[in-house]
């Protein structure tokens, strides 16, 4: 019997990996967070797995009871988590009862909030030139942060902020970045990114805070801030470059593979 903390993305059934699917499809018993996953996510599994439970009113122990059950049946279960189950899924304290009961475990990979709302906003995050970090983090709220931690200190690298769980707190945010970033620096909030209700809100930190108040966002929200949001200035890639071709390529030259392409159609085609 094992759990498998699967990675269901952040919204989008069909943005769940093939690997999140297919063990998804081979376990009786489904957990997941109604408030986080939409139900048609489940439609693959829906009347045929045994037990689907929505774990959004559970509490810990409760779920180490389905844990337990299950061991008890010898039925593995499937641990949908938003996003990716490694970044802000809380699986940590879920893991430490499960080696403590000695119930083996898998974490299957997905696709993150983060990679969902670049592409949402048809942006890359890392631009030669501008930005080669992305720092994930969140604003402190009820979870303590070591001093190194906290957004001013982050801020001083100057890295591409991609902040979760910190909509309730956007003023205060705006305010611990300004000095860093400058108020002109670009912002985007996504809110519940890949859901059919997904909406976005573009701006930067000196008028962000009002667009938001604006839209109403309160929960669901991922804000990103950096210079890679809003620039047409920063330097083509490496990868790409004439003067340094990548080992992997060899170089017969663009025009030579565009004659052979066209050649070899005319003669499929004839």
């Amino acid at each position: 019997m094992t759990v498998y903390f699967i990675g269901a993305g952040p919204g989008d059934p069909e943005l769940m990996t093939l690997k999140g699917l297919r063990t998804l499809k081979k376990c009786p018993i489904v957990l997941y967070a109604g408030s986080l996953i939409p139900r048609e996510v489940l439609s693959e599994v829906e009347g045929v797995a045994e037990h689907i439970i929505d774990t959004a009113t559970i509490n810990l122990d409760e779920m180490e009871q389905y844990f337990l059950k299950a061991q008890r049946e010898g039925k593995d279960v499937a641990r949908l988590q938003c996003g990716d189950p490694s970044l802000y899924g809380a699986i940590g304290e879920q893991i430490r009862r499960l080696e403590k009961l000695g119930i083996d475990y898998q974490i299957v990979p997905g696709v993150s909030a983060v990679a969902a709302s670049a592409a949402y906003l048809g942006k890359e995050l890392t631009l030669s030139g501008v930005s080669q970090t992305i720092i994930f983090t969140r604003y402190e709220g009820k979870t303590p942060f070591p001093e190194r931690e906290r957004l001013p200190q982050l801020a001083k690298s100057g890295a591409t902020l991609a902040i979760h769980l910190g909509i309730t707190y956007i003023k205060k945010i705006v305010a611990e970045l300004t000095p860093h970033y400058g108020s002109d620096c670009p912002v985007a909030v996504c809110y519940r990114t890949s859901w059919p209700d997904q909406d976005k809100v573009t701006g930067t930190l000196a008028d962000i805070s009002d667009k938001v108040a604006e839209k109403g966002f309160k929960l669901t929200a991922l804000i990103i801030v950096g210079h890679v949001l809003d620039t047409e200035n920063f330097n083509d890639s490496h990868l790409y470059s004439q003067d340094k071709p990548n080992i992997f390529r060899k170089r017969k030259g663009v025009i030579e593979d565009i004659q052979q392409l066209e050649a070899k159609t005319q003669a499929d085609n004839s």
